[in-house]
Formats: structure tokens, C-alpha cells, sequence
């Protein structure tokens, strides 16, 4: 069955929805679209079935076929200017973050002029005008993003390679959990990963709220409840749509606190060293709980609790944080997730550059100084999981 939300977008959830998006690109007015997908979805046959639905209602399609990782800024640019070369009236981007990303520069500067650098965001930019610009459907195959409930996009700079944010809303986002069945178990636990910690740093920022805990706490029980699953048995349909769902909430938890601690590290990071975003944020995760736990025990209680720990009612502050990184370390460990050391083979090279992916955060419960960030990522190198005694959820 499927079901429709406002984020702040329309969002269709559920198994099968997938064959709608002919019928959805039509209702737009769309008669000629950019498809946007990289060539893995291509060999895993998904772009195919997906085309058909397009091609069979009478809409025309141009492809651009190279997304990469981390997007940067010249493939948004080379696909918008494929995209106004064909004359298009829409675009449908597939695939995971780095897809969706590149469709929302993608529509930017299909209604404003090249390059896409001019669109980063910043605190006094002014808004840009969605109206005037051409309909987006984005349809995620993998459960980890969220950007389909969120206006944001994350472009590398290729001049400094660093990441900028970038706004631009989406028309719909199209949550089929059927199109994450062959989903890679590696992809599947990075990915799952990436949605907890934005849950996770949604409940424990400091601009918190009523509402986006509820959806936080939610996805982090959907993530404790269904990951491993998805990971070992990627053809239960009922955890890739736990997954799914928990993707899509935590990223519309995400709305008012913004992240935390692990992307604000974990992000600039995998800028610097070839860790994949899911894997770098959430590497980072477990320290993190054990060194905003005095700051936010309640908090971290409640997302040990979500993740089906059990922290006796008189546990310490620093039990609470002892309890919440060992339940995550567990949940790396039956997930198959790579450490650090496997991205990284010099700590103190790590630490030496630490400038390069050090900034205070801003939402952060517990104020992060250098020395704090130096001592969460080396203790996030040296804690392997291996070398653990992982307490029981």
C-alpha cells in the first residue's frame, strides 16, 4: 500500500510505487525529460525498468549517465548544459545521494545562469525562486540520504575540494523499497548507517523539538530493527522498506536541528581521505555519543533505547555513554562495517591534518574544541570493534 506525505515536498512511499512515475513526470506537464543515474544503477538493470515506465506513457528522455560520488561541481555543470542543449522540461534523477544531489544543481541552473559555485549556500544568501523552476522527481535506491525530503545538496568544489551546500527543493520524491533489492550488502550498511547518524544527530542536537525526536527516535528504532536484516538478506522486501521508511524519516527529522558531530567531521573528512560518505560519518558515531553524554545523557539514553539496549534506570553519565557507543560498535560489527584503519593507515598523518576537516559545531549539544575532535577521531581509530568487548543490546 502506498502512502503520501508533505515534507516539504510530496513524497509517495511504498512497494510498487515505482511504476507510477510515467503517469507523475505526465501530471507535471513534462514532455521531454533529463534522466540523471550513475553506471552502477545502469548494470544493476534498475535505469532500464525505469526508462520503460517513462517511454511507454510518451514522454521523450535524454540521459546524462555520469554521476559520480561526492558530485562535483563541473558534472552539475556538463549536465546542465546536456539538459539545455536538449531543450528539456523536467528531470528525473535516480539513484542514491550523489543522483539526487546532482539533480537539484541540475535544476538550479536550468532556470539560472552556469557555474553551479555561484549557488552556494550561505547564511545571507538570498532564497532562489523554485517556482520559475523546471519540475524534479528524484526516486532513491538506496535507504541512506534522505534527500528526498530535504531541499539540501552537498556539491564538491573542485577547486578546493571541499563540499558546499547547495538549496534547491525537490516536486516528489518516489520511495519504492522493490528498487533497493539488489542494493550491495557493503552499500546497504554504509548507507544505514548514514541514516542513523542523521536520526541520531537530529534527537541529540541542541535545537531539537518535540517533533523531530519522534521522527528521530522512530528511524533509529527502524535502523536497530531492520538493518542487519537488509544487510545479510537483501531480497526482504520487509526490511528494505524499514529501511526506506527510516531514511526518509530521519531525513525529514533533520529540518530544524541540522547536523551534528559526525557529519561535521565525518563529511570534510571523506573530502580528504577515500572513505565513502556513509562510512566516515558514521565511523565517527560511537565516540561521539560517549562525549556528548554528559551534556545530553537523556538524549542518549533514549537513542541506546531506540537501538534495544538496556540501561539500568540509576546507570552514570558515563555508563549511559559506555552503553550507547557499545550498542553502535555491536551494530558495525553485525553489519560487516570497515573501520578506520581499513580507509586510513596512518593515525598520526589523520590527526596532523586535522585543520582540514575540523569545525566547531554549531549544533552540537557539547561545545567541540580541536582537542575534542582530535581525541574523538583517534579514539575512533583505535577502538575497533574487533578488539572489543561489545556489551549485549
Amino acid at each position: 500500500m502506498s502512502s503520501v506525505f508533505d515534507s516539504p515536498n510530496k513524497l509517495l512511499f511504498g512497494i510498487g510505487t515505482a511504476n507510477t512515475v510515467g503517469e507523475k513526470l505526465k501530471e507535471l506537464g513534462i514532455t521531454k525529460v533529463l534522466i540523471i543515474y550513475d553506471q552502477g544503477i545502469k548494470s544493476a538493470g534498475i535505469v532500464d525498468q525505469i526508462t520503460d515506465y517513462v517511454t511507454s506513457i510518451g514522454i521523450d528522455i535524454v540521459t546524462y549517465d555520469k554521476v559520480e560520488p561526492n558530485p562535483p561541481d563541473y558534472s552539475i555543470n556538463e549536465a546542465a548544459e546536456l539538459g539545455l542543449s536538449e531543450n528539456v522540461d523536467g528531470i528525473l534523477a535516480i539513484g542514491g545521494g550523489s543522483s539526487i544531489d546532482t539533480g537539484k544543481g541540475v535544476r538550479i541552473l536550468l532556470s539560472y545562469p552556469s557555474p553551479i559555485s555561484n549557488y552556494y549556500a550561505k547564511l545571507d544568501s538570498p532564497p532562489l525562486d523554485e517556482n520559475i523552476m523546471k519540475p524534479l522527481i528524484v526516486m532513491p535506491t538506496t535507504a541512506g540520504t534522505g534527500s528526498e525530503a530535504t531541499p539540501g545538496a552537498v556539491i564538491t568544489d573542485s577547486r578546493t575540494h571541499i563540499k558546499k551546500p547547495v538549496i534547491c527543493g525537490i516536486t516528489l520524491g518516489i520511495i519504492d523499497p522493490a528498487l533497493h533489492e539488489n542494493l550491495p550488502p557493503a552499500i546497504t550498511a554504509a548507507t544505514g548507517f548514514d541514516t542513523l547518524c542523521h536520526a541520531v544527530e537530529a534527537v541529540t542536537s541542541k535545537r531539537s523539538n518535540r517533533i523531530c525526536d519522534v521522527l528521530g527516535l522512530e528511524a533509529i528504532s527502524l535502523v536497530g530493527k531492520n538493518l542487519v536484516t537488509a544487510v545479510n538478506d537483501g531480497s526482504n522486501l520487509d526490511a528494505r522498506e524499514g529501511m526506506a521508511l527510516a531514511a526518509t524519516v530521519a531525513g525529514m527529522s533533520l529540518r530544524g536541528p541540522f547536523g551534528g558531530i559526525p557529519h561535521d567531521l565525518g563529511s570534510p573528512l571523506s573530502s580528504v581521505y577515500p572513505i565513502p560518505h556513509g562510512n566516515a560519518v558514521s565511523l565517527l558515531l560511537a565516540e561521539t555519543l560517549t562525549f556528548i553524554a554528559p551534556a545530553a545523557q537523556d538524549k542518549v539514553r533514549k537513542v541506546a533505547e531506540a537501538l534495544g539496549a538496556k540501561i539500568p534506570s540509576e546507570a552514570s553519565v558515563e555508563e549511559i555513554g559506555t552503553i550507547a557507543a557499545d550498542t553502535v560498535r555491536k551494530l558495525y560489527k553485525e553489519a560487516n562495517m570497515p573501520t578506520m584503519k581499513s580507509y586510513i593507515p596512518n593515525k598520526e598523518e589523520m590527526l596532523a591534518n586535522i585543520d582540514k576537516f575540523y569545525k566547531p559545531s554549531v549544533f552540537s549539544p557539547r561545545p567541540l574544541e580541536k582537542e575534542d575532535a582530535i581525541r574523538i577521531l583517534s579514539n575512533s581509530y583505535d577502538n575497533s570493534y574487533e578488539k572489543q568487548k561489545i556489551k549485549a543490546r
